[in-house]
This record gives structure tokens, sequence and C-alpha cells, in this order.
């Protein structure tokens, strides 16, 4: 997609990550946003507006990774406290200073998920939206929760969500064992 030509006669080249109004987010069962509901709504619109504003050309996991964390307090609580949220948000802001510029011009597709993403989806971030849309089902929920989505989203261990992780020094089993109990616990159960 291009605009008019600037000031300097060159056309800007804007990325491919297509806009959606809300009713084409919503609920569909097919694509990586289907299932999402009205809980992962801002994290979806939060990475979309992440990956625009990075120059990537599709959502990856760091992406939903970096909304996620900003959108949902039960996710934040999933971590080991503040120092290891700030230093995991400080690699996530550094992304677009070039921690991870070296992402932009490759897709996010690690051989283990999915084919194709979908537009505007890396192949690894559609497959994690689909595994947190299945965790819910299984639970018996109609829509996944931020927790759902941190599961599937370090489901993949060469995600670039798990490198992020690993960077910070998250350890990820202990992290698993506190999404667990998040979601199956009885703050959990008395919230919902």
């Amino acid at each position: 997609m291009t605009g008019s030509p600037g000031t300097d006669g060159v056309e800007p080249v804007l990325p491919h990550v297509p806009e959606q109004s809300a009713a084409a987010s919503g609920p569909k069962r097919a694509g990586a946003e289907a299932g999402h509901g009205p809980e992962l709504a801002p994290v979806v619109s939060g990475a979309r507006r992440r990956a625009l504003r990075d120059g990537d050309r599709q959502i990856d996991t760091a992406h939903l990774l970096h909304s996620l964390l900003e959108c949902d307090p039960e996710v934040r609580a999933a971590f080991d406290g503040g120092p290891q949220l700030a230093r995991l948000l400080g690699y996530l802001v550094q992304r677009s200073i070039g921690y991870g510029l070296r992402w932009q011009s490759a897709v996010e597709n690690s051989g283990a998920g999915p084919g194709p993403g979908g537009p505007g989806w890396s192949p690894v971030a559609a497959g994690a939206m689909e595994t947190a849309y299945g965790r819910a089902v299984l639970r018996g929920d109609g829509h996944a929760r931020g927790l759902d989505l941190l599961v599937a989203l370090v489901a993949d261990p060469r995600s670039r969500a798990v490198e992020v992780l690993g960077s910070a020094g998250v350890d990820l089993p202990r992290l698993l064992d506190r999404v667990e109990r998040g979601l199956h616990g009885p703050a959990s159960a008395s919230s919902r």
C-alpha cells in the first residue's frame, strides 16, 4: 500500500498489517483472532499497533507478549515481581530500537507451528491464538483469557516471545506453574 509522494518525491511504503474494524475482529472461528473475546481484544489491538509502529509486516509472539504485559494484571502477576517484570519490559521496549531489528525481515515461523499465519499474523502468533482458544474451550470457557495466551506463547521454544523471556531470565517452568495456579486457583474462580 502506498500513499501520495512526499515532499522529497518518494512515496512512503507502509507495512502490511491490516487494520480491522471491531466487528471484523469478533469471534468467527477462522483465523488468528477467532475466539479471543473481550479480554484479549485490547491485547490484539495493542499488538497490531506495536507491529505497525515497529515497521513489522506481521504481529508476532513478542508483540503479543508486550501487549499482554501492558493490558492484563493477571499476566503481570504471574511473573516474579517488579525487577523481573521491569527487565522483561526493558527487552520488549528495546525491540523497536535495535533488539528486534533482525526480526523485521523474517517471518516468525519456527517450523513447529501451523502453516501460514494469515493476513498480518506470523504463523507462530496465529498458532498461539488458536492454542489459547483451545485451552479456553477445554476449560469450558468460550473465550480465551490472557493467561491462556501466555501459556500458548511459551509453547513453542523457538518463538520470539520465548527468546525475549529467556533474555530477561524468566524461568519458564516456574512461570507456567504460576499461570496454571492462576487459571485454576480459588482467586480465579471467585473473579469469574
